[in-house]
């Protein structure tokens, strides 16, 4: 079991060492932020951009695995956002995770001044964007002119990432799904799944949706492996399974027993990485730093929890 955190890009400069160089001295696995332009509750609040925040969070750590949760194409292009990505990688020393998502329906989706897609084309404007990035990400063979395609949604002419990918083939690709559309795309391009889970606010019905969730994933999975998967660009033999635990209508760090129990749950349900929040003062998310603090203390052991393996990973991404 390897454990996350995410740390919202709230903290000006004075704040950033503590918080991302505090995750790796605790001990986590790695460390994420949003990609939004604003965020629900917080749209009045100090908001940084994820882009320059991972930037100095690469420069300011050494082994943390550094990632999106979630990037989406409500705002943004594949080609532009490849080369942000591939430079991030470089900074950090190939330690950056990609985590993607289809977008939701809030400010991201209309701060351009766009109509809030339907479902379908939502979700057919992320695939694109996904497949794009996918293969963005892999760089171009020298001499071949750049990468070209042209969809519905994106086209580029000859695209040059220059250089080589800090990670081979790419950094690892992370797919937010949670439709069998979704389900099925993390399974063919992903290196890994990604969940928040259902909108259900009773626990109980939240962690009953995840495991269903999880037997969805693993037909996906078991579906791309019978078929083969002509059209897919990657095909895992093992996914990484990622949970994110602030979503069961309460707080996994409310307290060290209830983060102890949600690891135990998504163990037991095959994920084999787990994401909290950095407590924050008030509002969502909010807790005490101590119970943050003995939650790592206890990381070692926790990762040990079933089958799923020691969380010592080297390196990280």
């Amino acid at each position: 079991m390897r454990f996350g955190i995410v740390i919202l890009p709230q903290f000006d400069r004075a704040d950033l060492r503590r918080h991302w160089a505090g995750a790796e001295e605790l001990g986590f696995d790695h460390a994420w932020t949003y990609d939004h332009l604003s965020w629900r509750s917080l749209a009045d609040e100090r908001w940084h951009a994820t882009v320059p925040t991972l930037a100095a969070a690469a420069l300011l750590t050494e082994r943390i695995g550094l990632g999106t949760f979630v990037a989406s194409p409500n705002y943004r292009h594949p080609v532009p956002f490849a080369k942000d990505l591939a430079t991030l990688d470089d900074l950090a020393g190939g330690r950056l995770l990609l985590g993607v998502g289809s977008g939701g329906t809030g400010f991201d989706a209309t701060v351009l001044g766009d109509d809030v897609r339907p479902p379908r084309e939502r979700h057919e404007r992320f695939v694109e964007f996904t497949r794009a990035l996918d293969r963005l990400l892999r760089f171009e063979e020298p001499g071949s002119g750049g990468i070209s395609f042209e969809g519905d949604w994106y086209t580029a002419v000859g695209a040059r990432m220059v250089g080589e990918p800090a990670q081979r083939p790419r950094m690892p690709l992370l797919v937010a799904a949670n439709g069998p559309k979704t389900l099925r795309l993390a399974a063919e391009v992903g290196d890994g799944w990604i969940t928040t889970g259902t909108e259900e606010e009773d626990a109980e019905a939240w962690w009953a949706g995840i495991a269903e969730l999880s037997r969805r994933f693993d037909d996906a999975v078991e579906s791309v492996a019978a078929t083969g998967a002509p059209d897919a660009t990657t095909t895992p033999d093992a996914p990484r399974r990622v949970l994110s635990l602030d979503s069961a209508g309460r707080y996994s760090l409310a307290s060290v027993g209830a983060f102890e129990e949600a690891v135990g749950r998504a163990a037991d349900l095959g994920f084999t990485d787990v994401v909290a929040h950095w407590p924050r003062r008030e509002g969502i998310y909010a807790g005490d730093e101590a119970v943050l603090e003995e939650v790592a203390s206890r990381l070692a052991s926790l990762g040990s929890h079933g089958s799923h393996g020691s969380r010592r990973d080297a390196p990280v991404a």
